[in-house]
């Protein structure tokens, strides 16, 4: 589709079903209102997507380092000693324990294993690299008890997971098992390709992927940050990276799959043909988001060893 010409939309009733919903709690334009206000219409959004946990399922929360809040889901059926360390998206601006809580329930009910999540700090109030560290400080804590980790996140928070991964190995950390992308955003040029592309799609347009940078301020040089910028993944853990069609943020998923598998990595890609950004919401509306759930859960459970 020509996107100068017209919207790029997908096809399937539910996406697009789920889409308008979307739209009715946080409109196209938030990222042209306050911060404060971006944060209660997101808050908005998430709570009319919750769902009911799995049966059996156990929370705890508890604090790291004196200062970052995680929370642990101890699933009914726990099949690994490897745990899942879940970083929220929200393009580093918006998003917390709460606005995930109902995904990581059932990734890791689906999974069959314990599940660690991380409330960040958030731009703007804490730029370049407050979120970063906070990562990985609860990284580091996860791995000194010499427990195996897969570390996933989604849109931010796979830009988080590919950065701390990435600096886990220049470290000589040991013991992250895997690591799951979910349409991250991972630095691409926002001139060529899906930028250009899918400029205008619904859920992400690349003006908000522009806004996001620019509150982050992270430092444009630095593959921590952007990871597509790295020169060498080799060595990296096994991957597992699913983008949605309709995504500006596309084809960084597409190139960082494509990188690793040169680099040797194991890479699972997958592509959600009528999905738009953020559709992990719509896994309970949407056939095609309900699809690509259950592949990400097992993509998961493969990496925890529980597939």
């Amino acid at each position: 589709m020509d996107s100068r010409r017209s919207r790029p939309m997908p096809m399937e009733p539910g996406i697009l079903a789920f889409h308008a919903r979307c739209e009715a709690f946080y409109p196209a334009d938030a990222v042209n209102a306050s911060v404060a206000q971006q944060r209660r219409w997101y808050d908005a959004l998430c709570a009319e997507f919750d769902a009911p946990s799995p049966a059996g399922l156990t929370r705890r929360d508890e604090v790291v380092a004196g200062r970052i809040p995680i929370r642990h889901y101890r699933p009914a059926e726990v099949a690994t000693d490897t745990r899942i360390f879940y970083i929220h998206g929200g393009g580093f601006v918006v998003g917390s324990l709460e606005s995930h809580d109902a995904i990581c329930a059932e990734l890791a009910h689906g999974a069959r294993a314990g599940l660690v999540s991380v409330d960040y700090r958030l731009a703007p109030e804490h730029v370049w690299p407050a979120a970063f560290e906070d990562c990985y400080a609860v990284l580091e804590n996860l791995l000194a008890d010499d427990r195996p980790l897969v570390v996933v996140g989604d849109s931010a928070g796979g830009n988080l997971v590919a950065g701390i991964v990435l600096k886990a190995k220049a470290e000589g950390h040991s013991g992250i098992g895997g690591q799951a992308l979910i349409y991250p955003g991972l630095g691409g040029d926002l001139v060529s390709g899906s930028y250009v592309e899918m400029a205008e799609a619904p859920g992400l347009s690349t003006t908000d992927v522009a806004y996001y940078r620019e509150v982050q301020k992270a430092p444009a040089d630095s593959p921590l940050a952007h990871p597509l910028r790295a020169d060498d993944l080799a060595g990296l853990p096994p991957a597992y990276i699913t983008a949605a069609h309709f995504d500006p943020l596309r084809d960084d998923a597409r190139t960082y799959a494509a990188r690793l598998a040169l680099a040797g990595v194991d890479v699972t890609y997958r592509e959600e043909p009528q999905m738009i950004h953020a559709w992990l919401r719509a896994r309970h509306m949407s056939p095609g988001a309900r699809e690509g759930f259950d592949h990400l859960v097992h993509g998961v459970a493969r990496l925890v060893g529980t597939a």
